[in-house]
C-alpha cells in the first residue's frame, strides 16, 4: 500500500493503519476462551496469547525503547517473554515452550497491548521530522509483521482445536471456494522475465531486487487442485505407492502415517470410499463433509510434490507462477490456499537485508526452506502481492497450503489424465 507523502498526512494514515490491523488481531480470537488463547499444540505453533504479546513486543523493542524519550515498559521482563527470534535483542523463552507461560494472564496481556498502543501514538505524534522517514519505515514493517501474525493466529488456533474431540468451529462465517469448472492450461511462451519487487510499495527484504530469470515456455493450471482431484490420488493408493513420493517424503508419510491431507477425517463408516462420501474436513468452520470442488488445502510440499508426480505434471517454480499470474484466465491466486512452488527459499541476486536488528526478520532462515506464492482465505486483506515469498519447511502442513499444477510445454504424459487439457489464449511475457 502507498502512503501519502506529505509528513502530516503519512503519520495520519499509518495512524489510522496502526489502529486498524491492531482491532483486527482482536477480533480474529473473539471466539476462543482464555484457555484456548494459552495453550500450545505443538512446537511450530504458539499460542494466540503469545501472539498478541509478540506483536506489541515488536513494536516497543523497534520503535518505543529506540525512539520515544522517557519510554518506560510496562513489565520490563516482557522482553525475555515475548522475543521470537531476534538474537541482536537478548535471549528469549523457548519456543516450544510457549504455552507454559501461564502468566502473565490474557487480561495483562491486553493491558500490555493497551501500553503499547498510547505510547505508539504518542510516537507518530511527537517524533521529529528528521527521524520520522525511520520511524515510519519500521512501523510499516510492524504492521505487516502484525498481519503475518494474524493469519498465524487462524492456523495455530486451528491445530489446537483439531486436537479437540469436540473439533470446535473457529468462524461463523468463513469464506468459501467452490469452483467446479474442468481446469484449463493457461501457456507461457517463455523467454527472459523480470520478477520480484520494484519500485514503490511496501515489500519484505526477501522479495528484492527485481532481477531476470530465463523460462523455458511452460504451461500452468488456470486454478488450484480441489478436494475431489486429489481424492482421485487418495483412492489410487497414492499415500501408499512410493513411486510418487521423494525419499525423504515417502520415509516421513511412513513414519507419521499420513494417509490423506491433515484434518481430512475418514468415516470409517462410509461405504462409498470412490467418491466424497465418508469423508469429512474440520476447518474454520468445525467439521463439515468434503467439498469436492474446493481447492485442496492443509498439504505438506512432500504431498503437493507427490500429486503433481502422479498426475504427469510438476509444481511451478516461483518465477513461473510469478510470470504467469497476468496470463488470462488465472483464478484462484490470492484468497484460497498458498501454492507450494518447486523453488528452494534461497536470497534473490543482490539481496541484501534490512539494516540493524531487523536484518534477522528473513535471511537468516534461507536454508531448508521451500517457496509458496499467493495467499490464503487466513491472509489478511491488503496483505498479498504477485512478489511475495512465503516460505516453510517442506513437511509443514497445519498451514492453509494447496497447490496449482504446472508442466513443460507440450507435455501431455503422465499416470493419470488430468482434467481436460484445454489451452487459454497464448500470451508471451
Amino acid at each position: 500500500m502507498s502512503v501519502p507523502h506529505t509528513p502530516l498526512a503519512q503519520r495520519h494514515e499509518l495512524a489510522r493503519r496502526f489502529d486498524a490491523v491492531r482491532r483486527h488481531t482482536l477480533a480474529l480470537v473473539e471466539t476462543l476462551s482464555p484457555e484456548d488463547q494459552a495453550a500450545q499444540s505443538m512446537p511450530d505453533a504458539s499460542p494466540a496469547k503469545w501472539h498478541q504479546a509478540h506483536t506489541s513486543w515488536f513494536f516497543e523493542a523497534l520503535l518505543l525503547r529506540p525512539h520515544l524519550p522517557g519510554y518506560q515498559p510496562l513489565d520490563e521482563r516482557y522482553h525475555y517473554l515475548f522475543n521470537s527470534y531476534y538474537e541482536g535483542l537478548g535471549p528469549r523463552h523457548p519456543r516450544p515452550q510457549r504455552g507454559l507461560l501461564t502468566r502473565p494472564s490474557l487480561a495483562q496481556v491486553r493491558d500490555y497491548r493497551l501500553h503499547v498502543e498510547r505510547h505508539m501514538h504518542q510516537l507518530m505524534n511527537s517524533c521529529s521530522d528528521t527521524l520520522w522517514p525511520d520511524v515510519a519505515r519500521t512501523l510499516e514493517l510492524g504492521l505487516q509483521h502484525e498481519q503475518q501474525h494474524q493469519e498465524l493466529i487462524l492456523t495455530d488456533a486451528l491445530h489446537l482445536l483439531s486436537c479437540h474431540p469436540w473439533r470446535p468451529a473457529l468462524l461463523a462465517h468463513p469464506p468459501s471456494h467452490r469452483t467446479s469448472l474442468p481446469m484449463q492450461w493457461c501457456r507461457h511462451d517463455g523467454g527472459l522475465v523480470e520478477i520480484g519487487h520494484a519500485g514503490e510499495g511496501f515489500a519484505f527484504d526477501n522479495e528484492g531486487p527485481r532481477h531476470r530469470q530465463w523460462l523455458e515456455p511452460f504451461e500452468i493450471g488456470d486454478r488450484l487442485v480441489n478436494c475431489g482431484e486429489y481424492l482421485r490420488f487418495i483412492n489410487d493408493g497414492g499415500y501408499r505407492d512410493p513411486r510418487w513420493w521423494l525419499s525423504e517424503a515417502w520415509a516421513t508419510v511412513q513414519a507419521q502415517q499420513w494417509q490423506a491431507p491433515m484434518y481430512w477425517l475418514k468415516d470409517e463408516h462410509g461405504d462409498d470410499i470412490s467418491g466424497s462420501k465418508g469423508w469429512s474436513v474440520f476447518g474454520l468452520q468445525g467439521v463439515k463433509p468434503m467439498a469436492p470442488a474446493e481447492p485442496v488445502m492443509h498439504l505438506s510440499f512432500y504431498e503437493a510434490a507427490a500429486y503433481a508426480e502422479w498426475a504427469g505434471a510438476r509444481l511451478p517454480s516461483e518465477a513461473e507462477w510469478e510470470a504467469a499470474i497476468g496470463l488470462p484466465g488465472m483464478q484462484q491466486l490470492w484468497d484460497h490456499a498458498w501454492q507450494w512452488t518447486r523453488s528452494a527459499y534461497h536470497p534473490y541476486p543482490g539481496f541484501r537485508p534490512l539494516e540493524g536488528v531487523a536484518s534477522e526478520y528473513n535471511g537468516k532462515f534461507m536454508v531448508g526452506q521451500l517457496v509458496l506464492r499467493g495467499g490464503s482465505l487466513a491472509t489478511p486483506p491488503g496483505h498479498t502481492r504477485p512478489t511475495y515469498r512465503n516460505f516453510f519447511p517442506p513437511g509443514a502442513r497445519w498451514q492453509f497450503s494447496g497447490l496449482r499444477l504446472a508442466r513443460d510445454a507440450g507435455s501431455s504424459s503422465g499416470h493419470a489424465p488430468l482434467p481436460s487439457p484445454q489451452r487459454r489464449p497464448e500470451t508471451a511475457a
